[in-house]
């Protein structure tokens, strides 16, 4: 299998080749302002290493492209490229009070409500109907939206985790009216809570038409660069997406970057439970591996200011990087960074910024730029910047361990000179080969996988584990997946004593090998 990884971060893009296992060659470039020109020159740079020809000067077979980006939780974040949405609710007149957007904050609620639409639907927690789908109604609706001129819809439904008939037909109705419409159902993202899965929703499709853009714009790079093989976007629990999932669901690559990171770190370091934390140039990471692959958080996230309740690793993230402004009277580091223009405004490289980049240059730990211009910054100095460094990477670590005892740490990313190699409650620092790119690997070797998280009702807990298994593998199948690889690396299951005929709720996640293409 050869494949390569690129992970795009705030302050660099980064690209490596995976063959037989083994990382083969890996480089980094500046990230551009509009990503897709950064993913251009480190595709470029790793061609120049020459690792992507044969001995007979012939371009190897690559079997994917991985990429990992930030495009889309940007969006969100930087209220940008966002698309107008048509929010259509089934659940009246039970829902009436709190209608799409209302918790939302009003400037992002301004520029994705493209209008709302609430009629009768739903089931109850016992998945019986709640009321009969209108469907008359949501032909109305989906023509006064084709009438706006809207083409994303976001539809969701009372319960519909436990029975997403109503927003598959509601789907149907739309979709024969408006044919080119992007329509994304609540019931393929969230989990039970009507308003957190609802936003989780409307934020996949007000990310519709970036989603179609920034993904031709990749395949477009890969093709420019020579390089026949498939795209794949990985998604924020350390596995990947065929780029016809990725665009469908495009909230799934939020927070991907750090996932990729951990996969990355476990695959490189060989260990599958451990404390990661990722220093990059803007921002560090800390996360829990569990089985080689991220904890996920069990709780409400908040992105760009909207609640939502949908797969999502459990990380913390704090102003810390290669990049990180500094301050020696009075001490202080981040956590503005100046991001992908450190060759520019850092000390080093001739610029007027102190960074901890220009610290480690000074103390002789990294050879980048000119050391003569950092020349005044002192030993003490400099260590004294080390020590609040490692003050703030132990404070994050704390929050984030689940156990009183000290845990190994694998410390990666192009900042990880920050992480000294003792910390309070770490048994252990690791440093990886290769793990400035830890990123990268982590996108080059990520396998597909698939999820069922729902309540079944009149079954035996034998049946519903059965019924749980087989969405799940379905559903990493369209992602993408060998069937024949599949193999479940969490499966749980509860019963649910206040619900009617034998209810079980059901968790089960599974992940295989990325299918062979033809």
């Amino acid at each position: 299998m050869r494949r390569i990884g690129i992970d795009v971060g705030g302050t660099n893009t980064d690209a490596v080749l995976i063959e037989e296992g083994k990382v083969s060659g890996a480089v980094k470039a500046p990230t551009s302002q509009d990503v897709t020109t950064g993913i251009l020159d480190s595709l470029g740079k790793l061609a120049a290493t020459g690792v992507l020809r044969g001995r007979d000067g012939q371009l190897k077979r690559i079997d994917g492209v991985m990429i990992g980006t930030t495009h889309f939780i940007n969006a969100v974040v930087q209220r940008r490229s966002l698309t107008k949405v048509a929010a259509l609710r089934l659940g009246m007149p039970a829902s009436a009070s709190l209608p799409p957007f209302c918790d939302w904050p009003e400037d992002l609620a301004n520029l994705v409500r493209g209008g709302v639409w609430m009629v009768e639907g739903g089931h109850e927690y016992d998945g019986r109907p709640f009321m009969p789908l209108d469907e008359a109604a949501v032909t109305r609706a989906a023509r006064e939206m084709k009438a706006a001129g809207l083409k994303s819809v976001g539809i969701s439904s009372i319960f519909s985790p436990l029975d997403p008939s109503h927003e598959r037909r509601a789907a149907e109705l739309v979709a024969a009216v408006i044919p080119d419409a992007t329509i994304t159902c609540s019931s393929d993202l969230g989990r039970i809570g009507l308003l957190e899965r609802e936003n989780a929703g409307l934020l996949n499709a007000a990310l519709a038409d970036l989603a179609r853009d920034a993904i031709a714009a990749f395949e477009q790079a890969i093709r420019e660069s020579g390089i026949a093989a498939p795209l794949f976007i990985t998604q924020n629990d350390g596995t990947v997406a065929e780029a016809g999932q990725a665009r469908r669901l495009p909230v799934y690559s939020f927070a991907s970057g750090a996932t990729n990171s951990m996969r990355g770190a476990a695959y490189l370091s060989g260990l599958q439970d451990a404390m990661v934390i990722d220093v990059g140039g803007t921002t560090t990471d800390v996360g829990q591996l569990k089985a080689g692959f991220p904890r996920e958080a069990n709780s409400v996230v908040q992105v760009g200011g909207v609640r939502t309740l949908f797969r999502m690793p459990d990380l913390l993230s704090i102003g810390l990087g290669g990049g990180s402004h500094v301050v020696l009277e009075p001490l202080s580091v981040g956590p503005v960074s100046v991001g992908y223009r450190l060759l520019q405004d850092g000390i080093a490289f001739g610029g007027r910024q102190l960074t901890t980049t220009d610290v480690a240059v000074a103390s002789g730990i990294l050879e980048l730029g000119d050391r003569k211009k950092v020349a005044h910054l002192d030993a003490a100095a400099c260590k004294k910047v080390f020590a609040e460094s490692a003050r703030l990477a132990e404070e994050a670590i704390d929050r984030m361990k689940t156990e009183a005892g000290d845990v190994p740490l694998i410390a990666v990313g192009g900042g990880a000179f920050l992480i000294p190699q003792k910390l309070a409650g770490i048994s252990q620092v690791i440093h990886v080969e290769h793990g400035d790119c830890a990123n990268a690997v982590g996108a080059a070797i990520a396998q597909v996988s698939g999820e069922c998280d729902q309540i079944f009702n009149n079954m035996t807990r034998v049946e519903a584990i059965a019924a749980a298994q087989g969405i799940a593998n379905d559903r990493a199948v369209a992602a993408g997946a060998d069937r024949a690889t599949l193999h479940t690396i969490e499966s749980e299951d509860m019963p649910l004593a206040y619900l009617p005929g034998n209810s079980v709720r059901v968790r089960v996640r599974v992940v295989g090998d990325v299918a062979a293409s033809t």
